[in-house]
């Protein structure tokens, strides 16, 4: 199980793939989730304000297509989105194997989870505040850029952490399909073949970038949450 062999390997993947992986899988986690805050943060605010008690409220039948699109593309597993959602990797990227493949794909399964955590950090928002802006004449977009996005950016920030690790999670499972990353160590290398050390060695380093990741998220939260100065 532990053999000479096996710490061979994990020598030579962690001196000749392991800066590559790691630099993979901080691209499959970072710029999907960009990409999923570019899309679920205008959806998730459209949730709150073209509510029927919204500050600005749209047709019910569009609220109502916009919520079964999010729970639908929320409800499918990832990894059959996965593979659902290749073809249009093929389409964009021109690939539907490696580290590029994948963005495509982890940025359609976070962006509706994104755009629930987006709505519930606006819901959070004081009413009182909301509507002191709506009693002093504020559009309903500045309503939007100058109080609502604000208040709720300690909400907002810690949720931006909450997507990362999930994204991350997401970005490993996609070893399993050739997504490139720690992942495809893992999964290749280390459960495959089988070969523990690889397989715990890159369990471990996850679990540190998430650990990472969730710090520096929250010391982030803590410097803009005004209740905390």
């Amino acid at each position: 199980m532990f053999s000479e062999a096996s710490w061979e390997l994990l020598r030579n993947i962690m001196e000749e793939e392991f800066l590559t992986a790691i630099g993979e899988t901080l691209l499959m986690t970072f710029v999907p989730t960009l990409l999923a805050f570019v899309i679920g943060l205008p959806l998730g605010v459209l949730l709150v304000t073209g509510d029927k008690d919204g500050i600005h409220p749209m047709p019910q039948p569009l609220m109502q297509a916009i919520n079964v699109i999010i729970n639908l593309l929320r409800s499918v597993p990832f990894l059959i989105l996965l593979i659902m959602v290749l073809p249009l990797s093929k389409l964009v990227v021109g690939t539907r194997v490696g580290c590029k493949a994948m963005l495509v794909p982890l940025a359609v399964a976070a962006f509706p989870f994104v755009a629930r955590l987006v709505e519930t950090s606006v819901r959070e928002v004081d009413a009182g505040v909301v509507e002191a802006a709506q009693a002093m004449g504020a559009s309903t977009l500045q309503i939007v850029c100058k109080v609502l996005i604000p208040e709720a950016k300690p909400a907002l920030l810690s949720n931006l952490t909450v997507a990362l690790i999930t994204v991350c999670g997401y970005g490993a499972m996609s070893g399993a399909v050739g997504g490139g990353g720690l992942g495809t160590i893992a999964i290749n290398y280390g459960y495959y073949r089988p070969n523990p050390p690889v397989l715990y060695a890159m369990v471990i380093v996850l679990i540190l970038l998430v650990q990472i990741i969730q710090s520096i998220g929250n010391q982030i939260v803590k410097r803009s949450d005004k209740r905390s100065r």
